[in-house]
């Protein structure tokens, strides 16, 4: 998922999505231990995605904080 596509939702969408992916995650961790998985580039691209979704999340709660002392 793009970060262009991640910015455009707001925080309880972002919060869902990293919940989401989380599970997608844990899913494909198990399909490696079992030795299901074929490609196994999707555990570092679901990480990266995890990670990408969680800091935009962040920035979001920190402009949520600010905007209204700025106020």
């Amino acid at each position: 998922m793009k970060a262009t596509e991640l910015r455009q939702k707001d925080a309880t969408a972002l919060q869902t999505e990293v919940k989401e992916l989380q599970k997608a995650y844990f899913g494909l961790r198990m399909q490696k231990a079992t030795q299901q998985l074929n490609n196994t580039a999707t555990l570092k691209s679901t990480r990266r995605d995890i990670a990408r979704a969680k800091t935009i999340l962040g920035q979001k709660q920190a402009e949520a904080k600010s905007a209204p002392n700025a106020a």
